[in-house]
């Protein structure tokens, strides 16, 4: 059986790519990309590359002949729901028609509970597979660490103060890493069809928790300093931000301060074992 793996150009997509050739042999994989060269570094390692776009459904249908397996990665066209959601049911539609076996889709955690906006079209997408008959795999992966922990955060060293709205609430995210091997466990593996895995780090972490691995990592104080969401739009705009992306920004974190993401769940452990830690992510972002 044959694995299709989708996004491969991407971060997670190429993490899970990787991952897999190290638990399966080139010949097994098929990679799939919208650009194709982009995805030459598979080609090299052994991996058949094929085009596939998401907007183009004979392409994908072509992409996926002959697989078993395919992970679904979530399309990254984020400005337009709309699209997403026609894109998904292309990919789904795709699959049915080429005969694939099973699919593992990564979504968005608590997708069918979630309150988040974005987390409509995960419900949506999840629904689709079910109706197709596809025997699935939700992986709901909650918020990368990546998404708080980035390049950004020399800001708030050399300010000494981490400006955040979510002042008290913790966190369940889990590193962008870890996400992928869980899929790639999902896909090298039997016995999950059908399954739904709620993808989070075993246990939370808050921003100042953040603040005083920010401080121990770099020798320099940092210290917590906590805003409403308006001010928090408003200091992401003084960052260069667009005023309606940091106005977005602001509402989801004001969503997160109120206890949207407080969960945890150790399917991700159960899946690839020990997960990287906060301070692992805060020292490759500042490396």
């Amino acid at each position: 059986m044959r694995i299709i793996v989708t996004g491969v150009t991407g971060h997670l997509g190429r993490i899970a790519a990787e991952t897999l050739l190290t638990k399966l042999p080139a010949d097994r994989l098929i990679a799939v990309a919208r650009n194709v060269e982009k995805a030459a570094w598979l080609a090299e390692k052994g991996v058949e590359v094929r085009h596939g776009d998401y907007n183009d459904l004979a392409s994908l249908v072509k992409a996926f002949e002959g697989g078993g397996k395919l992970l679904f990665v979530s399309s990254s066209e984020a400005s337009d729901e709309t699209l997403r959601a026609l894109q998904h049911a292309t990919v789904v539609r795709a699959a049915k028609l080429s005969g694939i076996g099973h699919i593992a889709y990564t979504g968005i955690f608590r997708a069918q509970e979630s309150r988040l906006a974005l987390s409509m079209l995960h419900r949506t997408t999840e629904n689709m597979i079910r109706l197709s008959g596809i025997p699935y795999t939700f992986l709901r992966n909650t918020f990368y660490t990546e998404v708080f922990v980035n390049e950004s955060l020399r800001q708030a060293v050399e300010s000494g103060a981490l400006v955040t709205p979510i002042a008290t609430a913790g966190l369940n995210t889990a590193s962008r890493v870890d996400m992928a091997k869980a899929a790639a466990a999902v896909l090298a593996s039997d016995g999950h069809e059908n399954r739904i895995y709620e993808i989070t780090a075993p246990k939370l972490w808050t921003m100042k928790e953040l603040a005083g691995i920010l401080s121990d990592v770099t020798g320099k104080p940092v210290e917590l300093k906590p805003v409403t969401a308006a001010e928090y739009a408003n200091f992401l705009e003084g960052a260069g931000m667009p005023g309606p992306v940091a106005a977005m920004f602001a509402a989801l974190y004001g969503q997160l301060e109120e206890g949207e993401f407080v969960s945890v769940s150790d399917d991700l452990t159960r899946l690839i074992g020990e997960t990287t830690p906060l301070e692992t992510v805060v020292k490759r972002a500042l490396a």
